[in-house]
């Protein structure tokens, strides 16, 4: 096959809009996925289906990588779904180092190298803050952090920087908190909030960095099609807010009081450790895709609240 446009995590939130978005248009892709049947029944049409998870150092899955239009690499076992323990922070760490470097070793050894490696990363490399008064405006040049999100996302995208070794163009995207009624953060808090129960997480002071999954997904498509689209790019809208604004905005939109903050020793009930990640936020700014003309379809966060609740996206 030649051409096609491989997609790791492919049955994530940002995976599943992305690839049926490229089967739109025509692109012949091939999802590298857990289970190939569940893949198939989620997400139809696409050229292949390939059994894949990052523990898989080789295997029938590296052919498809030589000769690939694009890699587009978003597979990671998600942080703040489940409770911290020293155990889930290990997977959630290996799944992405692991995954990363086979990737990536498959790349060096493909007979004819992809196109463009488009790796994920996030801005938790940046480090946490619980205020957004504690942060400068961080774009792609601003220091690396120091506490454990941050080094996941350092050894991630050192893992990833080996693919420029190969001669293959590599894009670092840094995604912010991608705004989707199908999973994430947005989801979690729509419930509470049609209970009439509602409100900011934590302090309500700590930075939201969000992006709207439409933009999300065109940024990726520009970076596949775009070659001047190369290295670091954070992936979030140019307005961050601050928690409590963002629990009023999404109460104006849904018609409900923001009145019920959620305190931070019952996220600790539910995340552990993880709390501490829940409730502080980066003040992060799209430096290169605005120096790049990129469009953005939402700069307002009401209007992408509004679009994304209308159209259950």
């Amino acid at each position: 096959m030649q051409g096609h446009i491989v997609i790791t995590g492919a049955t994530g939130v940002i995976g599943v809009e992305l690839a049926r978005k490229l089967i739109e248009r025509g692109e012949k892709v091939v999802l590298f996925v857990r289970s190939p049947d569940t893949a198939e029944q989620k997400i139809p049409g696409a050229a292949g289906y390939v059994r894949w998870d990052s523990d898989m150092a080789d295997g029938a899955w590296t052919g498809f990588i030589s000769g690939a239009k694009g890699v587009i690499h978003l597979a990671g076992k998600p942080l703040l779904e489940s409770r911290w323990s020293d155990e889930h922070k290990k997977e959630c760490y290996n799944s992405r180092i692991s995954g990363t470097r086979h990737i990536v070793s498959a790349i060096a050894g493909a007979e004819e190298k992809p196109g463009v490696f488009i790796s994920a990363t996030a801005i938790g490399y940046y480090g946490s803050f619980e205020r957004c008064a504690d942060s400068s405006d961080l774009f792609e040049s601003a220091p690396q952090g120091s506490d454990f999100l941050a080094k996941i996302c350092i050894d991630w995208e050192k893992e990833a920087l080996a693919a420029e070794k190969t001669g293959v163009r590599l894009v670092l995207l840094r995604t912010g908190i991608v705004l989707s009624t199908k999973g994430g953060m947005l989801q979690k808090m729509i419930t509470p909030f049609s209970w009439f129960l509602g409100g900011p997480v934590g302090s309500g002071l700590q930075c939201i960095s969000w992006i709207h999954i439409d933009d999300e997904i065109n940024c990726i498509i520009e970076a596949l099609d775009n070659p001047a689209y190369r290295g670091a790019i954070n992936a979030v809208n140019p307005e961050p807010v601050t928690m409590k604004e963002f629990a009023a905005q999404l109460g104006a939109v849904l018609g409900k009081p923001s009145l019920f903050p959620v305190p931070k020793f019952a996220v600790q009930l539910l995340l552990g450790e993880g709390a501490e990640y829940a409730v502080k936020g980066q003040k992060v700014k799209p430096g290169f895709l605005l120096d790049h003309g990129f469009a953005f379809s939402y700069t307002s966060l009401s209007a992408a609240l509004r679009e994304l609740i209308d159209n259950q996206k």
